[in-house]
This record gives C-alpha cells, sequence and structure tokens, in this order.
C-alpha cells in the first residue's frame, strides 16, 4: 500500500511537472501514455490495495460463527498473495485500457476541427468519456463497497463482542484488536468518500464542460 501510494504521487508529480515546465516532452506520444498509464495503475491499485487491507481486517479480527467465514479466516494468510497478484494483473489492464481511452479522447479532440460532420465528433467524444468514466466508476464503486462492508462488519462485530463480554477488570485484546482495526477501516472510508464524491463531480462538470470547476475538483482530488 505504502509503494503504491508513493509511486502514484511520483508519477502525478512528473506528469504535473512537464505538463507546466516542459509541455514538449508530453508531445511525444509514447512517454505520455507511459507517464498516464502508470500514475493510473499505481492510483487504481492504491485503492484496491486498500480494499483488500479492509478486508484482511474484517476476515483476521471479526468473530462470525459462519462456516463460510470461519474457513476464509483459516485460509486467508494463503489467499492473500494469490488476491494482490490478481489484482494487480486486473488493475494493469484497466490502467491501460483507460489510458488508451484517454488518448483517443485527446487525438479526437485535436482532429475534431476538420472535420465536418460535428454531429458524428460528438457522438465519438461521449463514447469514449462514457467508457472512461464506466472503467473509473467500476474500480471506484467495487473497492469502495469493499471498504463499506468490512467497515459495517467489523463494527457489527464489535457491538455483538461488547455485548457478550463478560464484565472483568482484566484488558479485553479482542475488544482491543476490534478497535485499532476500525480506526484504520474508518479512516480509508473517510478517503474513499471524498475520492468518490469528486469522481461524481468530475463526470457532472466533465459532461457540462465547466473546466474550472473541473480543476477545483481535480486537485482537491
Amino acid at each position: 500500500l505504502g509503494c503504491s501510494r508513493f509511486w502514484y504521487l511520483c508519477f502525478t508529480w512528473i506528469y504535473r511537472f512537464l505538463s507546466k515546465i516542459y509541455p514538449n516532452f508530453l508531445h511525444v506520444q509514447t512517454i505520455r501514455q507511459l507517464v498516464r498509464s502508470f500514475a493510473t495503475f499505481f492510483n487504481y491499485s492504491n485503492l484496491w490495495v486498500t480494499a483488500c487491507l479492509c478486508g484482511f481486517y474484517c476476515i483476521k479480527i471479526a468473530n462470525f460463527r459462519n462456516s463460510f467465514f470461519i474457513y476464509l479466516k483459516v485460509k486467508v494468510d494463503r489467499m492473500v498473495p494469490w488476491l494482490l497478484l490478481g489484482l494487480e494483473i486486473l488493475v494493469l489492464v484497466i490502467g491501460i485500457v483507460i489510458s488508451h481511452l484517454t488518448e483517443t479522447l485527446e487525438e479526437i479532440n485535436i482532429t475534431s476541427t476538420s472535420q465536418g460532420n460535428f454531429w458524428e465528433v460528438t457522438m465519438r467524444k461521449d463514447k469514449q468519456l462514457f467508457s472512461s468514466f464506466l472503467l473509473s466508476g467500476f474500480v471506484f464503486a467495487a473497492s469502495f463497497m469493499v471498504v463499506i462492508l468490512a467497515a459495517v462488519s467489523l463494527l457489527f462485530s464489535l457491538w455483538r463482542h461488547k455485548r457478550t463480554m463478560q464484565t472483568n477488570s482484566m484488558k479485553d485484546l479482542s475488544m482491543d484488536a476490534h478497535i485499532r482495526a476500525m480506526k484504520s477501516v474508518l479512516s480509508f472510508l473517510v478517503m474513499y468518500s471524498i475520492n468518490f464524491l469528486c469522481l461524481v463531480l468530475t463526470i457532472i462538470y466533465a459532461t457540462k464542460r465547466e473546466n474550472i470547476m473541473a480543476l477545483l475538483i481535480y486537485i482537491y482530488l
């Protein structure tokens, strides 16, 4: 998770630096695609690794008597590496597709002035924009739902554990583990909520062509 966030910030700053100081470098399609693809990959990797971490907290700490949940609790240590590998591959594919859609959209914008059929150009732009936002929304929404489910499950497990716990003066380790996990998961939930809200607002203002508002939302995001 730390590596994903670190490299996402690095590639984001590289792209912003080049776009403001040396914009000519971004005119080279290969460089622009590489930087964008890496930034998108590490951003989505950050989201999904966070979701996996929340799910891991939930499975390891929550106490449920469901047989499937008990099976996951026993097998989760072996499942996590393969789950992370599969998610990284999926995120890489999605990042490449979104980068390609973004490049195609920019090419349409560049060539739109020379096109005679304005309606056809507008339809192509809307189709590319919709596909890009649909994939981005899937990555955000799916991982966001995992975090929400983990938070709700941990809260329910904590409430049930507190209700059934016997009154004593000893420090309850299970209660402490629940509370520590809840602090991490709720902090992730707050950040996810901000990200998801900004994604929705970005879609709204992008479709309305409000460039100033879109810029402010991107800065906040």
